[in-house]
């Protein structure tokens, strides 16, 4: 089979959801519709966060974080599935792939570790209140921050220049909505075996290390909250964490999904529709879980959206 060098690739082709012209109108407006209410979800959370003083703790900053990490991770993969969609092409630059690909990768790992560090937050609250303040040091929130953030643009940077010493065959049609790494090095006609082992081994070990701590948290939690004597105490504890619970069992049961449909299925396509729960719904969901569920944020949320109607 012929190959491509990699300097001489023009273009990838992404065959997203479906070929059918007729769905394509839906598709788009369907997509549209979530990317906009992403967008000013999670907006509305970081104003609403920055605006109110009583927000101004480290559980507040962390899902503040979270907002602005996941409108980036659907902007790396959205507005480009639209605008194929709307001119009826099906093409990504080489270029542009690697960017969705290496971005990606960035605002996927700062998630899991911002989810990490949420899940530290509630753990230090509920079983270590009186020093809350103190191991909770704003100065220590932010470098978990910057160190999540550091972590996760290593990690994408390897893989994606992993990925540039690799030979492509003439046929690079991705059946996917996006730039997927896996989906990207089956196209490869080199040897991807370190691609691959560096890639298992790095989502098991990152992966398994902050759902491991996630779920340590949660245990100790579970453990100091039965400890309470009054069911209002246990109600008010829980409700701490409710809304970082369902988030992370959203977050995780749908990546496991998505691996899990993959590995069951042959269907390429079947795996980009799984796909679609934590690339572009999970994202929109966040800030309704957290604002819905959480007495403080839609107090907050009240304020911000008086604020605006006074202001007219």
């Amino acid at each position: 089979m012929k190959l491509e060098n990699k300097t001489d690739i023009a273009e990838f082709l992404l065959l997203g959801l479906s070929e059918n012209p007729e769905l394509q109108p839906l598709l788009f407006g369907l997509f549209l519709t979530i990317y906009l209410v992403t967008m000013l979800g999670n907006l509305f959370i970081i104003l609403a966060v920055s605006s109110d003083s009583h927000l101004h703790t480290p559980m507040y900053f962390f899902l503040s974080n979270l907002s602005f990490n996941d409108i980036c991770f659907s902007t790396t993969t959205v507005p480009k599935m639209l605008v194929n969609i709307q001119t009826q092409s099906k093409s990504i630059s080489y270029a542009g792939c690697l960017t969705q690909i290496c971005f990606g990768l960035v605002f996927s790992g700062l998630e899991n570790c911002l989810l990490a560090a949420m899940a530290y937050d509630r753990y230090v609250a509920i079983c270590q209140p009186l020093r809350y303040t103190v191991i909770m040091h704003p100065y220590f929130c932010g470098l978990l921050i910057l160190l999540s953030l550091f972590i996760s643009i290593m990690n994408a940077l390897l893989h994606s220049l992993m990925v540039l010493h690799l030979s492509f065959c003439i046929d690079l049609e991705i059946p996917h909505f996006f730039c997927e790494l896996c989906q990207v090095l089956k196209l490869a006609c080199s040897n991807t075996l370190i691609n691959n082992i560096l890639q298992y081994f790095v989502t098991s070990v990152w992966g398994g290390v902050t759902l491991l701590g996630i779920i340590f948290s949660y245990i100790q939690i579970s453990s100091s909250i039965l400890r309470i004597p009054s069911p209002g105490g246990k109600y008010k504890a829980f409700s701490t964490c409710g809304s970082h619970l369902s988030v992370v069992s959203l977050f995780y049961g749908t990546v496991f999904g998505v691996y899990l449909s993959s590995a069951a299925t042959l269907s390429s396509r079947k795996t980009a529709i799984a796909s679609v729960m934590y690339v572009i719904v999970t994202p929109m969901l966040n800030p309704f879980i957290y604002s819905l569920r959480n007495k403080d944020m839609m107090g907050a949320l009240r304020k911000l959206f008086s604020r605006k109607s006074s202001s007219h």
